[in-house]
């Protein structure tokens, strides 16, 4: 079964993110210190993109992951209001998913028939929800996980509390996406913002060469870029920091 925070990049993607970064880190580095031999000491470093790039991947999936998982719950909800068995519920999640993302086989699609299977095995809901919740670590999903424990544990109404769960974490999933949504602009003035400095060096070198040539001809000039080339990732990394927002 999946692992969420394991994500296999296919090697000839590896080779494409390897030479993007380090195509990247040469052009930058030789704008702003217009060494050929600089810049390619420092090419190499494309490699370390590769765990940012892992990284990114498998919050993507995970994302995609806590969105269907709405969808789960909101379905399972409508079901277990009409009466239906918590079984039956999800079988006939299963076919509303299979509606929503046809032609793929989503992840969501996946573990509902994994909970299916082990339902039919008499596996309890709450140890099949806890698998899913384990191996994903998504905090909406532990927290339903949790919520069937403990009413299992206390002896309450397992399908009400479903219910009930389901309209909460269904509510908070949605204003998370509202949030996405409304930082998407900010998300691309952002990146606007991120690439300005580099395109102002191009455009200074292109433009007015003879005003900018002492910055890389001097010591002073090589301190300054070196400055302003670790100001610029500090900045990158705070502003992604910042756009980050974890409700």
């Amino acid at each position: 079964m999946q692992d969420y925070d394991i994500y296999l990049i296919p090697l000839k993607w590896k080779v494409f993110y390897i030479l993007l970064a380090s195509a990247v880190i040469f052009t930058v580095s030789y704008l702003f210190y217009r060494s050929v031999v600089f810049a390619g000491i420092l090419s190499p470093l494309g490699i370390l993109y590769l765990k940012y790039k892992k990284k990114q991947l498998i919050d993507k999936r995970k994302n995609e992951l806590n969105i269907q998982f709405k969808d789960l719950l909101t379905s399972l909800a409508s079901s277990l209001s009409s009466g239906k068995a918590i079984e039956n519920a999800f079988n006939v999640a299963l076919g509303d998913l299979l509606v929503l993302y046809p032609g793929e086989e989503s992840d969501i699609i996946k573990e509902t028939r994994i909970i299916i299977h082990k339902l039919s095995l008499n596996i309890t809901v709450e140890e099949a929800i806890w698998d899913l919740a384990k191996r994903s670590k998504l905090e909406d999903i532990v927290n339903f996980s949790d919520v069937i424990s403990i009413c299992k544990r206390a002896g309450g109404n397992l399908i009400e509390a479903i219910k009930n769960a389901s309209g909460i974490i269904s509510d908070k999933i949605e204003m998370k996406q509202e949030i996405e949504t409304l930082l998407s602009s900010r998300n691309f003035e952002q990146k606007i913002l991120n690439i300005m400095p580099v395109a102002m060096i191009l455009l200074l070198s292109l433009t007015a060469q003879d005003y900018i040539s002492p910055i890389f001809t001097t010591v002073q000039g090589k301190m300054a870029m070196t400055l302003c080339l670790l100001l610029l990732w500090a900045a990158y990394v705070l502003s992604g920091k910042i756009m980050n927002i974890r409700l």
